[in-house]
């Protein structure tokens, strides 16, 4: 949930959103199957999503985190998971990787929303994608939903489909394309409204990740991903002819 950007993150939901594990598993359900080869995680934040997403699978996996601090407690978080064959953790933004197509696939769980220039750093993390990788997307939808919470970690913006889709680069492919959390909705629209809280409480996240997650997994089903509190995008790098 870092961002991008090589300054000091803001936020104060990293430990907090740390122990929802129904809702990392439901992350992982959803674009596990695109975490193979050489994976870059952008803002890696103090890797509780890393820890929840890295099995092994990839053939490497490298963290990007800008600022200095979380990087050192994301470096002691992995390390203490995988020892040697940990995660490699680069310390800044997209300009510390050379500018060459060296990933298949790169990650945006909770951090375009906070980046300024989404457009261009999308473009920029495209050149790092080999043909038939991809860049997957996942952020808070519905700008009718910003609330307090949103400002106190600093995003500037919700997606929709439409605006998300507009940032899918030339000549690629979409391959996914669905709102997450349905039920979800319900408790982001009462904080935006009533209860204006900079941050949910402990027992709030737990509830929410015990009880509506696991409800929201049959939901989203259903309503066939028409609705939900979060955006997840696919995209898919065309091979060469």
């Amino acid at each position: 949930m870092a961002t991008a950007d090589e300054s000091p993150y803001v936020g104060r939901e990293l430990e907090l959103f740390a122990s929802a594990i129904n809702w990392k598993r439901y992350v992982k359900a959803e674009i596990g199957e695109y975490l193979i080869g050489d994976v870059l995680e952008i803002g890696a934040g103090i890797g509780s999503t890393t820890l929840a997403l890295h099995d092994g699978t990839a053939r490497r996996w490298i963290c990007l985190e800008p600022d200095a601090n979380q990087a050192k407690r994301l470096r002691a978080a992995v390390t203490k998971s995988w020892g040697f064959c940990a995660p490699g953790v680069i310390v800044g933004s997209l300009r510390a990787l050379a500018d060459r197509p060296s990933f298949d696939c790169v990650l945006y769980l909770d951090v375009l929303e906070h980046i300024q220039d989404d457009r261009r750093q999308i473009e920029e993390a495209a050149r790092l994608v080999r043909p038939g990788g991809h860049i997957v997307v996942l952020s808070p939808a519905h700008q009718w939903l910003f609330s307090e919470f949103d400002k106190s970690i600093g995003h500037v913006r919700r997606y929709d489909k439409r605006n998300l889709r507009s940032l899918m680069p030339s000549g690629w492919t979409e391959k996914k394309l669905a709102y997450l959390d349905s039920v979800g909705v319900l408790l982001s629209l009462a904080n935006a409204l009533a209860l204006r809280q900079a941050l949910p409480s402990r027992l709030q996240l737990s509830l929410w990740d015990r009880l509506c997650v696991p409800l929201s997994r049959i939901v989203d089903r259903v309503l066939l991903g028409n609705c939900g509190k979060s955006i997840l995008a696919v995209w898919e790098k065309r091979e060469l002819k």
